[in-house]
């Protein structure tokens, strides 16, 4: 038998490929193994917590206010925001009712306590001269005399109850040195205060000129109301000045209907003006509540605004409730993670707030910076509640826990 012989180099080729084959599944061997480290060594993806909680919702139901059929109006809570305006952008002569900006630029610059006298002031020719002329005018006034020594309360008294328009201007000289400078710093103030459409012509409202809208009214009064000095004089029904003796409130319904304040203004021709304040209680709680109406008419103007503004309160007054906005423990959000596991988000306490129909109320779920676990009852973030101007803030915790994955999930992830 002849045998085949075999080319020169064959065997040595057979080696050399067998080395390469095998150097390359080596090196695939030490990829896997360094990739797989790598898998299982990786940074796991945080939780991601997702929010169940209503972004934003109304208060269901419809506002039970009717509103004048003439001249506008508007009714808010303080501190949580309007309930409900007419015609609230409708811009009508303020009459005395710009009296609540001159005492409220008063207070600011020359701080009452709520029981304090003030500083004194001594009356001059000048003041004199314009409470004569105020006189002959007609207008309202409160009786001075050169010379008298008069505290600042006494004036605030004497501004805000008889409402005397002469001493709207000797508050103005007394404070800015000029009414043109006083009358600046109340334009300024206005628009500090969002009171889009109100301008000032004087510190009295004698001038037409001075003229706004109820809204804005509503915007002042709240800034007032929250001075205690200004909320003690105008609930009172009387005060005893110097000169001009007992002065008595223009306010003929104080202490009648729940209305504890705050001024009247008018004027003939344009109409009667009422701002008012009552303090109802919902479940107990006392909030306040200011309104404003404005260009009322008829036989006799100011009573028809005096009872149009009791009856608003009343009204505004029923609508008000205290409803529950989250229940302790309630399910708010979700925690989840990147390999299928889920953990519920609960409320640590419950949130309730006064409403009305119609109150825009948003609740945001904010959350603290996730690992890759956690345990049950771990503080996750904070539910935010707003209702109009009321703000809680609840903690929120996790139902159960999420455990880091398994080393399959790890090793798998980023190829299945």
């Amino acid at each position: 038998m002849i045998k085949r012989a075999e080319p020169a180099g064959s065997s040595a080729l057979g080696s050399y490929s067998m080395r390469k084959y095998g150097i390359a599944i080596l090196f695939i061997l030490v990829v896997g193994v360094i990739a797989a480290i790598y898998q299982i060594h990786r940074p796991l993806p945080a939780l991601r917590q997702t929010s169940l909680a209503p972004a934003a919702y109304r208060v269901p139901g419809n506002l039970n206010i009717t509103w004048p059929a003439q001249g506008s109006a508007a009714v808010a809570v303080a501190g949580i925001g309007v309930m409900g305006s007419s015609n609230a952008d409708q811009v009508a002569p303020l009459a005395s009712v710009a009296k609540l900006m001159t005492a409220y630029l008063t207070l600011q610059k020359h701080p009452l306590g709520p029981y304090s006298s003030g500083p004194k002031v001594t009356v001059t020719a000048a003041d004199v001269a314009t409470y004569r002329e105020n006189v002959a005018a007609h207008n309202s006034v409160a009786p001075v005399a050169e010379g008298e020594v008069i505290t600042e309360r006494q004036l605030l008294e004497a501004l805000l109850l008889p409402s005397g328009d002469n001493i709207a201007t000797l508050l103005a000289r007394w404070d800015a040195g000029s009414v043109s400078a006083f009358v600046q710093e109340m334009n300024e103030t206005a628009k500090k205060l969002g009171m889009t459409h109100t301008h000032y012509a004087d510190p009295a409202g004698v001038d037409p000129g001075t003229a706004g809208s109820a809204l804005d009214q509503v915007k002042i009064a709240e800034a007032d109301m929250a001075i205690p000095a200004f909320k003690g004089i105008v609930a009172q029904p009387q005060a005893t000045l110097p000169v001009g003796g007992v002065v008595y409130n223009t306010d003929y319904i104080l202490g009648h209907d729940g209305i504890i304040g705050i001024k009247t203004g008018s004027m003939s021709q344009v109409g009667a003006n009422f701002v008012f304040a009552t303090e109802p209680k919902v479940n107990g709680k006392k909030v306040l509540l200011i309104g404003c109406i404005m260009a009322q008419h008829g036989q006799q103007p100011l009573m028809t605004a005096l009872h149009g503004g009791a009856a608003l309160a009343a009204q505004a007054a029923g609508n008000l409730q205290q409803m529950i906005l989250v229940k302790e423990g309630a399910q708010v959000g979700a925690l989840s993670s990147a390999w299928g596991q889920t953990a519920a988000i609960a409320a640590t306490k419950g949130v309730t707030a006064i409403v009305w129909p119609g109150l825009t109320v948003a609740e945001t779920l904010e959350t603290k910076p996730l690992g890759d676990s956690v345990t049950a009852n771990t503080e996750t973030g904070q539910l935010v509640v707003k209702a109009g101007g009321q703000t809680a803030t609840v903690p929120v915790r996790s139902v159960g826990g999420i455990t880091r994955p398994s080393a399959v999930w790890k090793l798998e992830r980023g190829i299945l």
